[in-house]
């Protein structure tokens, strides 16, 4: 296991939004950061601006398996022969009632947000059993908690992606790795602003998180004993309540709020 030179994280969807906001923080914490995203001049721009020499960055679609390997190779090299963090962080959304979209839309939605995890866990494996404490974050969301409205398949890839953690963090226990989740609401980004704003439950409930508030959760699962970190971190307080909830209540009370919030 390799344990010199600094700490390092991988992050997909770097480009803006949470992804963006967890390189910045980890680059002030000394970490050596890995900018991946389809948006190459992007994530190069982020590098300039955040330190050459404290970021390795490249275009990754995370959907593409055979895109992952060089980068990884790369990452791992630029980084000291290290890989303390993958942030499993790239993501879509399809905001419609589920007829209303095409169906490649929801495919492309299932490639990027589901298979873009597996793809990442499958391929950073090699690394991260080198590297001791090494652990994964993978970016779900409140909706997996019980599926939305207009939001069906989102929903559902968040959903496997929670079950996907759990399973890993079971398995890989025998690897000395963690694997855990945040679970926000809905996160001032580019994303809900352009897109997931128009749903009821959005305005019902307002959007209360920055992608700062994210990056912190992120920053907190990379710190302290592994053994110490819950699988899920809701992130917010409105989160946190409806986690407890979701746990606690009959399925059909979830269902209720659930329909109520979203007009239904």
């Amino acid at each position: 296991m390799q344990s010199h030179a600094r700490q390092s994280i991988f992050i997909t969807g770097a480009a803006a939004g949470i992804g963006r906001a967890v390189a910045e923080r980890f680059v002030k914490a000394g970490w050596f950061v890995g900018l991946y995203d389809v948006d190459e001049a992007a994530v190069q721009a982020l590098r300039m601006q955040l330190g050459a020499d404290r970021c390795h960055a490249g275009r990754l679609d995370v959907s593409c398996a055979a895109d992952w390997a060089p980068q990884l190779e790369a990452f791992w090299l630029a980084a000291g022969q290290r890989f303390d963090l993958l942030f499993n962080n790239a993501g879509v959304s399809v905001t419609s009632y589920f007829e209303e979209a095409e169906l490649a839309r929801h495919h492309r939605l299932i490639d990027i947000n589901l298979k873009g995890v597996v793809n990442g866990c499958y391929g950073a494996l090699g690394y991260l059993k080198r590297t001791e404490g090494a652990r994964v974050v993978n970016m779900c969301s409140a909706s997996a908690l019980y599926g939305q409205p207009m939001l069906s398949t989102y929903s559902a890839t968040k959903a496997a992606v929670r079950s996907l953690t759990e399973a890993l963090d079971i398995e890989w226990q025998r690897h000395g790795i963690r694997v855990v989740d945040a679970l926000p609401l809905f996160v001032n980004t580019a994303m809900v602003r352009d897109d997931v704003s128009k749903m009821k439950t959005v305005q019902a409930l307002g959007v209360r998180l920055s992608a700062d508030d994210v990056a912190a959760t992120v920053w907190a699962l990379s710190q302290g004993k592994p053994s110490s970190l819950p699988v899920h971190s809701p992130v917010g307080w409105q989160t946190k309540l409806f986690y407890v909830l979701s746990k606690y209540s009959p399925d059909f009370i979830n269902r209720f709020v659930t329909a109520r919030m979203s007009g239904h």
